[in-house]
């Protein structure tokens, strides 16, 4: 698969002022429910309702999503709002009836990306159609399966492609529902930069009060777009409940974002620097979470020592570490000067730690 302009003209063609927006409820409950907010949609920066119709649960017994039967509330939706419409599609059946009722835009769920005989299904399904199609990362951090999942869709004709970032889940448990790793996003970007990239700051949260946060971290990385769970009653819906926002909150969140101006005259200098500077961040919050972790660890060293009445500093574990990492950091262009004082420090700190449970 080339990296090509012509994938993101779907997006071009709507000829947006603002980053592209795609809003709804996480799941089609009922026709009052979705033309309800529809129509609070409707007039703002919201180009594409969406709306889940299936929706695969973890656990059997947990709604499922109402069926087709959402597919005709959708079409009021574009009838009745003038609004694009989109949901997700899991399996060659559900693309089918999609695009029978000639949804405007379809997206993978992360579920069936990590599974390349599904994807291979959903693409032939899909074969040669015209509308957008978007493909959201797997559950776990595996930007070849995010890729192969996408050429998959590539090669079945599909012109019009773009990527969802969603996070990934993690068995340690984090502030986020689903850990972003921002890094594996950046590499995306520079592997396929003319992909369009929309960030799903609802299931990276799980939290509607980080809603604005995240979506701000995605538009200074770059990305296209967003893509936010919205319901008129958060508290009382049927699926997500606690990362869905009311439309009115949408509204102000689009207001306050930043985005950067183009029309600057040192425009393109601006926007790589802030680029580069929001790259940096990803990695400061990854450094101070590491660090936090091996503090953790210290904590455990500090209950064993406490246990077996053991010294705190140990010499000669202390300096094979600092050989080791000198030589590490020598690897990754950091100097021994540098290194030295960095380890120092959280040696220190480790120390700290494990005397504060020694004497407690």
């Amino acid at each position: 698969m080339e990296n090509k302009k012509e994938m993101r003209t779907w997006l071009d063609d709507l000829q947006l002022s603002h980053p592209l927006v795609i809003a709804g409820p996480c799941s089609a409950e009922t026709e009052e429910q979705v033309l309800k907010i529809a129509h609070e949609l409707k007039d703002t920066d919201v180009s594409y309702f969406r709306a889940g119709i299936w929706k695969p649960r973890t656990r059997p017994g947990m709604f499922e999503g109402v069926g087709a039967l959402g597919l005709k509330w959708l079409q009021k939706v574009k009838e009745e709002t003038g609004m694009k419409v989109c949901t997700e599609v899991a399996n060659a059946a559900h693309v089918k009836l999609a695009l029978e009722h000639d949804i405007d835009l379809l997206w993978i769920g992360a579920r069936s990306t990590v599974s390349p005989f599904i994807m291979q299904e959903i693409a032939d399904a899909l074969e040669g159609t015209d509308k957008p199609v978007l493909v959201k990362n797997p559950v776990n951090p595996d930007l070849a399966l995010w890729l192969g999942g996408i050429e998959r869709i590539y090669n079945a004709g599909v012109k019009n492609i773009g990527a969802i970032h969603r996070g990934f889940s993690t068995y340690e448990k984090t502030k986020y529902r689903n850990n972003p790793e921002w890094q594996l996003a950046i590499d995306f970007q520079n592997k396929y930069p003319d992909i369009p990239l929309i960030n799903d700051p609802s299931h990276i949260t799980g939290k509607r009060d980080m809603i604005f946060d995240v979506s701000q971290s995605a538009l200074d990385l770059n990305f296209d777009g967003l893509m936010i769970e919205t319901h008129y009653d958060p508290e009382n819906a049927w699926s997500d409940a606690a990362q869905q926002v009311t439309p009115k909150t949408l509204v102000q969140i689009m207001k306050d974002l930043k985005i950067r101006k183009e029309s600057d005259s040192e425009a393109e200098y601006n926007k790589s620097l802030d680029n580069l500077r929001a790259q940096i961040d990803v990695i400061d919050n990854q450094i101070i979470e590491l660090l936090g972790k091996r503090m953790k660890t210290a904590d455990g060293i500090g209950a064993l020592k406490k246990q077996k009445n053991v010294a705190v500093l140990q010499s000669k574990r202390w300096n094979e570490i600092l050989g080791k990492m000198v030589l590490e950091g020598e690897a990754h262009g950091l100097s021994e000067e540098f290194v030295l004082k960095m380890f120092k420090a959280i040696h220190q700190e480790s120390i700290n730690h494990q005397e504060k449970i020694l004497n407690g």
